[in-house]
C-alpha cells in the first residue's frame, strides 16, 4: 500500500486553514462602501497572505517530520541499549498511549526482541528526507491554492454584492466537503461531521473578522 505523504487531517487542516485566511479579508469587504480600489487591495492582500503562510506552514511541517524523527530515534536508542528489560517496556507502553492497557509483557518483550535485532540502518534517523520536502510543498499548495476557489467570483462578477454570495456559497461547499472526508476518515457519518464542519466554520470567521481578521 502506497504511504500517503499528507494524511486527510494535514490535508483538510490546510485547507482550511487556508479558507478561512481568505475569508477574513473577502468578509470584511462593506457591499455599500467598497469599490474596485477596495476589491482590488483586498484580492492582492488575500494572496500575498496565503503565499507568505503557506511557505510558513510548509517550513514548519518540515521540522515537525524532522523532530518527531529525532524523538522516535532517541527512544529507539533508549530500546536498544536499554540493559533493563522492564525499563524498556515502560518506553514502549508510553509510546503506544492508551492502547498499551490492552498489552502484556510478553507482547512488549517481543516488540523489544524486534527492535533489538533489526539491522542499524533501519533505526530512525533526524535528517531532511523527500517525503518531508513534498510533503512541505504540499502544505504550500493547499493553503496557497485554497485563496483562490473563494476570491475567483470577485474576479468574475461586477456586482460586489453577487460576487459576495457566490464567494461564501463556494467556502461553504469546501467547508462541508473538508468535513466529510474527516467524517469519513474518522469512521464517523460523513453528513453529520460536514454540516458540522460548516456551522463551526462559520462560527470560527465570524470570530476571527470581529477580532479585526
Amino acid at each position: 500500500m502506497r504511504h500517503r505523504v499528507l494524511d486527510p487531517i494535514d490535508r483538510n487542516s490546510e485547507i482550511l486553514f487556508g479558507l478561512f485566511m481568505v475569508l477574513s479579508f473577502t468578509g470584511a469587504l462593506s457591499v455599500a462602501s467598497a469599490g474596485e480600489k477596495e476589491v482590488r487591495e483586498m484580492l492582492v492582500a488575500a494572496i500575498g497572505c496565503n503565499l507568505a503562510w503557506g511557505f510558513v506552514d510548509g517550513v514548519m511541517f518540515v521540522l515537525r517530520s524532522i523532530v518527531v524523527r529525532a524523538r522516535q530515534a532517541k527512544l529507539w536508542q533508549m530500546v536498544v541499549s536499554g540493559e533493563k528489560p522492564e525499563a524498556v517496556h515502560g518506553l514502549i507502553a508510553q509510546e503506544i498511549g492508551p492502547l498499551a492497557a490492552s498489552l502484556g509483557a510478553p507482547d512488549f518483550e517481543r516488540t523489544r526482541q524486534w527492535i533489538v535485532a533489526q539491522p542499524a540502518g533501519v533505526a530512525p534517523r533526524a535528517a531532511v528526507t523527500r517525503q518531508d520536502l513534498l510533503g512541505g510543498l504540499g502544505v504550500f499548495l493547499l493553503v496557497f491554492g485554497s485563496t483562490f476557489p473563494p476570491t475567483l467570483p470577485f474576479l468574475i462578477f461586477d456586482e460586489l454584492r453577487t460576487a459576495m454570495r457566490v464567494s461564501a456559497a463556494i467556502a461553504v461547499a469546501i467547508m462541508f466537503l473538508c468535513g466529510y472526508e474527516w467524517g469519513r476518515f474518522a469512521g464517523m457519518k460523513p453528513l453529520r461531521s460536514a454540516l458540522a464542519m460548516v456551522v463551526l466554520g462559520a462560527a470560527v470567521e465570524a470570530v476571527i473578522i470581529a477580532l479585526g481578521g
